[in-house]
């Protein structure tokens, strides 16, 4: 997964304004930082998304 797939899938879940709000703010457990970090620190687009499906309970037609 690309990252801009990954952001496109964000908005799609989350809206555009509250997927960067998401990322930027609140701790995915499962990854043990927030969204940019993991990024960031090199984690790919494909894990964070699937922490972040798991976290919220994203639907399956979304996945």
């Amino acid at each position: 997964m690309r990252l801009s797939e990954f952001w496109q899938r964000m908005e799609a879940r989350f809206g555009s304004t509250y997927a960067h709000s998401l990322a930027a703010d609140y701790r995915v457990t499962a990854l043990g930082a927030t969204v940019n970090d993991a990024i960031a620190r090199g984690d790919s687009p494909k894990s964070v998304w699937r922490a972040i499906c798991q976290e919220f309970d994203v639907p399956q037609r979304l996945r």
